[in-house]
């Protein structure tokens, strides 16, 4: 007679299944990654940022104040990582004396900034997005990564973001006698992503959940939805108009950006 065969039992089957799970992991993390370098300029050594700081006043003055000087580092071995891990080695641009093609210039192509970016590449690459990748616009047309935070505009960062977005978008600019708390408070990246979403006009949610990111809190019963009572006509409207659309295209609250005649946005 032959011996019963015996079936795995649950635990030895959690075991296995777990440790398969672990391997896949570390193969994950060990695969081969992208190693962030300078660009390289064919024939071009490194010259160091002072060197740059004798032509380049203007930047050099106030770039201490700018979130990329903290890639700076200090030493013989690491003239790479200040105006030249960006640009380049820049010996045959002060060669020279300056001119276009001796040195690298982001603002004519991403690939420099997406060194570090690599988030932002992906962004652009998504369905909506501004069209960086095309070369229609530039990283530099809204960031100065020489200065500050990296965002253009002045005042306090928040204010400067909106400030940058309204130099192309003029007719979100107002003034409105009725503004829209979201960008009054945080901005045009309230609402958007400027680098690109999933989702039309780089919204950063879809439909009516872009509206109730905010407008759900009933701690703020004067600007909810969620809070009304049923019945009332923002229930009714969860309930029928925006099952066909959403807030700005129901017929309600179509002045999204701001409104001259109605405190609730509306027409």
């Amino acid at each position: 007679m032959h011996a019963q065969r015996r079936k795995p039992s649950r635990s030895w089957l959690i075991f296995v299944s777990l440790a398969a799970w672990g391997l896949f992991l570390a193969s994950c993390v060990t695969v081969e990654r992208t190693v962030v370098a300078p660009p390289q300029i064919a024939g071009a050594t490194y010259v160091g940022s002072k060197q740059c700081a004798q032509c380049h006043t203007d930047i050099a003055d106030h770039f201490s104040t700018a979130s990329h000087a903290k890639l700076v580092a200090s030493g013989a071995g690491a003239q790479d990582t200040g105006c030249e891990n960006c640009h380049g080695p820049g010996s045959l641009h002060v060669k020279a004396g300056g001119g276009a093609g001796t040195i690298i210039n982001p603002q004519k192509s991403p690939e420099t900034c997406f060194q570090c970016h690599l988030d932002k590449r992906g962004q652009f690459s998504l369905p909506h997005s501004h069209p960086v990748l095309a070369g229609k616009v530039s990283c530099s047309d809204c960031h100065d990564p020489h200065k500050d935070s990296a965002i253009q505009g002045g005042g306090a960062a928040l204010a400067a973001s909106t400030e940058t977005c309204l130099k192309c978008h003029t007719q979100q600019a107002g003034p409105f006698t009725y503004a829209h708390g979201a960008i009054r408070e945080e901005g045009c990246v309230a609402c958007h992503n400027p680098h690109g979403t999933v989702n039309a006009k780089m919204l950063v949610a879809r439909d009516a959940n872009l509206c109730l990111r905010c407008h759900l809190s009933t701690l703020n019963a004067g600007f909810n939805i969620g809070g009304y009572k049923s019945g009332g006509a923002h229930a009714n409207a969860i309930g029928t108009r925006l099952s066909e659309g959403n807030c700005w295209s129901a017929g309600c609250h179509e002045g999204v950006h701001g409104s001259n005649v109605n405190a609730s946005l509306r027409p």
